[in-house]
Order: C-alpha cells, then structure tokens, then sequence
C-alpha cells in the first residue's frame, strides 16, 4: 500500500492515479496526524509526504516520521508536481526498493550459507571421527550414520540454493 498526504484535494486524484499506475492500493491523507494514525494502524511500502506540510507543521513531522518503518519516504511538492511526476519519483522509489530488498535477501542468504556450511563441516568432520573410534556400541554407531546422512542432505540443499 501507498499513502499519499497532501492537504490539497489533488491528494485524492492522486491517490486513485497511483494506484491505477502502480495496482497498489493507495490511500490519501489530509493531515500528519491522520498519517500518524494510518501508519500505526496500516503498513505501507511507501509514503508520499507534501514537502507543504513539512514546513508548515515541523512539529507533526516527528509523529509520522517515527511510525513510517520500512517504507520508502518520498518528500515532494504537490502544489508544482504533476500527477505524472510523482508517478514516475513512486515508482522510481519502489523499484530501489524492490533492488536493495534483492541485495539484502541475497547477501543474509550468504551469510547463513556460509556459517550453516561451517557447523555442517564440523559436524560431518565430527561424526566421521567418532565412527572411526574402536568399540563404538552398534546403536550409537548407526546414530552418528543417521546425524552424518541428515548433514550430507543439509549441505547439498545449501549447495543447490
């Protein structure tokens, strides 16, 4: 979802816009604390914030500052910006957060592959030694089989994502 706040009426023209170019839904408000109110209420991926109301209530900013999350923040100026460029600056918004959500899901993936591989090496390491040790009772022996099969499966699903 897009919120739009805009004390202007275009806010509500604008909203219906975006969410016709984006399939979005979009919802419109006239003031910070209506903001406020949704945003604690709603999550949304972005919100579009009259730069008007920034400067007229630099009070209020805080309050919807505070409760916009994960959301892409657009500041732009309703009163000279077309419904086409403010289209253009969500969707620009939208598609940097779509990249940098790639790159951060890309790059914990990594990172847990690797620390995963590491306990996983350990362990096959470990149970390959202990099988190895002289005397091993038969049922702990096919205990430690059972853990080294299910850490060979572990790594090759590692290796195949």
């Amino acid at each position: 979802m897009i919120l739009i706040v805009t004390p202007f009426a275009a806010g509500q023209h604008c909203a219906i816009g975006l969410e016709q170019a984006t399939g979005l839904a979009t919802h419109w408000a006239e003031t910070l604390q209506t903001a406020a109110a949704r945003l604690r209420s709603q999550s949304y991926v972005a919100v579009v914030l009259d730069q008007f109301l920034l400067e007229a209530e630099p009070g209020q900013t805080d309050a919807v500052l505070e409760h916009t999350g994960t959301a892409s923040l657009l500041q732009l100026s309703f009163g000279v910006s077309s419904l086409g460029r403010i289209v253009r600056e969500v969707q620009a918004a939208l598609n940097r957060r779509k990249r940098e959500e790639g790159a951060a899901r890309r790059s914990v993936e990594s990172q847990i592959r690797s620390e995963l591989g590491g306990s996983l090496t350990a362990m096959l390491l470990s149970c390959e030694m202990a099988l190895a040790v002289p005397g091993m009772p038969e049922m702990a022996a096919d205990r430690l089989r059972t853990i080294d099969e299910i850490a060979r499966e572990m790594c090759g699903i590692l290796r195949a994502s």
